[in-house]
C-alpha cells in the first residue's frame, strides 16, 4: 500500500511537471514561447484549456494550423490584398447548426481547418487559384461555412454533396461528398463534369481533386509555397512546371508549365482541354548581336493512341516577339485531346537582327498533359441502353484532337492577363 502511495504521488508530480506540458503544446498545438508569455499561463493549464476547445481535432489541427500559417506568410509577402479577404474562426455551435441543417455530419479535418479561418469572401482573386485565357477566366474561392451550406446538394447526381469553392465567373465548385452514394466515396472532393451524351441531368461524371479535406488542402498549400503555382498579378496560377520540360539552344532557354481546365473539359464525349504557358528567355550573358526575332513555330502533337498530328504557323499568339540578352518572353496557348493524355514537343524558327539572313530553330522541350482520375456517373449505368439504342445520333470522332492552338492563345505577355469573362473561344 506504501509502494502505491509512493507510486500515486510520483505520478500526479510528474503530470504536473511543466516541461512535458511544453513539448504537447508545441506538438499538438503549435504554441509559441512568445503565445505562452502572453497569455501568462503554465504549459500544463494552455494544453488544458486548448484541449477542452479543441481535443476532437487533436489528429489534424497542427498540420492544418502549420498549413495556415504558411500560407499567410507566404501570400503576405506576395498577395496581400488576398490575405485581407480571409475570415475569422467559426465556433464548435457555428459547425453543430451546420450539421443539423444540412442533415449530415461535418468531417472533422474541414471541421478544424473553419475553427482556423472561415474561408473567405467571395472576392476575385480567390485563395485556391486562378486561370486565364484569351477571354476565359476562373478563380476559386474558399468558401465560407455559411455559404458552403447554403449551396449544399440534395439533387441526384450530386446528392449530399457539399460545395468547397466557387468560382463567379463560371459557376464552376469543387465539392466533396458527406456520404458515400452514386459511385463516391465518402469525403471524396471533385470537380463536377455533366454527361452530355446521357441525356440525363443526373449523369455526372467527376475529375477527383482530393480523397479527404486534409489531404487536399495541405497538398494545394505546399504546391503554393514552394513555388510549385507561380504567382502572376497577384494572383495564384495553377499552373504545374515539371523541372524536366526546359531545353537551353544556345543561349536560348525554353520552359513549359501545364495545367488542366475540368470546366471546359468533359468525359462524355471525351474531351480533355489543357493549357500551357511557355517561357523564351536569352542568358543576360549573351552578346548583343544574339539578338533575334521568333519568325514561325513548329508542332508535333500526339495523343495517348500514337496519333501524330504535325502543325506548322507564323509567330506566335499573332505576335513576332524579339528576344534580346535578358530579356523574356512569356504566353499562354491551349490544346484539347479526345484521349485523357498527350504530349507535345517542336521547336520555334528565329533570324538574327544583326545578320538576317541567318535562321535557326530553338527546341520546346516535350511536355506531357494528362486529365486527372475520373468517375463515371452511375446513372450513366441506367441510361447505358438508351445511350447504345441512339449510338449512332451521338457517335464522337475520337480521333478528332485539336490542330494547331496558337489561334486561341492570349495575345498579352502573361503578365499582363486582364481578367476576361466567358468560355474559351474554342466553346462557343
Amino acid at each position: 500500500m506504501q509502494y502505491c502511495c509512493y507510486l500515486s504521488r510520483r505520478l500526479n508530480q510528474l503530470s504536473s511537471h511543466d516541461p512535458l506540458w511544453k513539448r504537447h503544446c508545441k506538438k499538438y498545438w503549435l504554441i509559441s514561447e512568445e503565445e505562452k508569455s502572453q497569455r501568462n499561463q503554465s504549459w500544463k493549464a494552455i494544453f488544458i484549456s486548448t484541449y477542452s476547445d479543441l481535443g476532437r481535432y487533436i489528429r489534424y489541427y497542427a498540420t492544418l494550423k502549420k498549413a495556415w500559417d504558411d500560407l499567410e506568410k507566404y501570400l503576405g509577402q506576395r498577395c496581400p490584398r488576398m490575405i485581407g479577404s480571409l475570415k475569422e474562426s467559426v465556433r464548435e455551435e457555428d459547425l453543430d447548426a451546420v450539421e443539423a441543417q444540412i442533415g449530415c455530419k461535418l468531417p472533422d479535418d474541414y471541421r478544424c481547418s473553419f475553427r482556423i479561418h472561415n474561408g473567405q469572401k467571395l472576392v476575385v482573386p480567390g485563395l485556391m487559384g486562378s486561370m486565364a485565357l484569351s477571354n476565359h477566366y476562373r478563380s476559386e474561392d474558399l468558401l465560407d461555412i455559411d455559404t458552403a451550406a447554403g449551396g449544399f446538394q440534395q439533387r441526384l447526381g450530386l446528392k449530399q454533396c457539399l460545395p468547397l469553392t466557387f468560382c463567379i465567373h463560371t459557376g464552376l465548385s469543387q465539392y466533396m461528398a458527406l456520404e458515400s452514394v452514386e459511385g463516391r466515396n465518402k469525403y471524396e472532393i471533385f470537380y463536377q463534369c455533366p454527361d452530355q451524351m446521357a441525356r440525363n441531368p443526373s449523369a455526372i461524371d467527376m475529375f477527383i481533386t482530393g480523397t479527404s479535406y486534409l489531404e487536399w488542402f495541405t497538398s494545394y498549400v505546399n504546391k503554393v509555397v514552394t513555388g510549385g503555382y507561380p504567382i502572376i498579378r497577384d494572383q495564384i496560377f495553377r499552373y504545374v512546371h515539371d523541372k524536366e520540360c526546359v531545353a537551353t539552344t544556345g543561349d536560348i532557354t525554353v520552359s513549359v508549365s501545364t495545367s488542366f481546365l475540368p470546366e471546359l473539359s468533359s468525359v462524355h464525349p471525351p474531351h480533355y482541354f489543357f493549357t500551357y504557358r511557355i517561357r523564351i528567355e536569352m542568358s543576360k550573358d549573351a552578346l548583343p548581336e544574339k539578338a533575334c526575332q521568333l519568325d514561325s513555330r513548329y508542332w508535333r502533337i500526339t495523343n495517348a493512341k500514337g496519333d501524330v498530328e504535325e502543325v506548322q504557323g507564323p509567330g506566335v499568339v499573332g505576335e513576332f516577339p524579339i528576344i534580346s540578352p535578358g530579356r523574356v518572353y512569356e504566353y499562354t496557348s491551349c490544346t484539347t485531346f479526345s484521349t485523357t493524355s498527350g504530349y507535345m514537343e517542336g521547336y520555334y524558327t528565329f533570324h538574327c537582327l544583326y545578320y538576317k539572313d541567318k535562321f535557326f530553330n530553338v527546341t520546346i522541350p516535350r511536355f506531357h498533359m494528362v486529365c486527372p482520375t475520373f468517375k463515371v456517373s452511375t446513372a450513366r449505368m441506367v441510361s447505358r441502353d438508351v445511350v447504345e439504342t441512339n449510338h449512332n445520333e451521338y457517335a464522337v470522332d475520337e480521333d478528332e484532337d485539336s490542330t494547331d492552338t496558337d489561334e486561341y492563345e492570349d495575345r498579352r505577355r502573361v503578365l499582363d492577363i486582364p481578367a476576361p469573362s466567358g468560355r474559351c473561344p474554342r466553346h462557343t
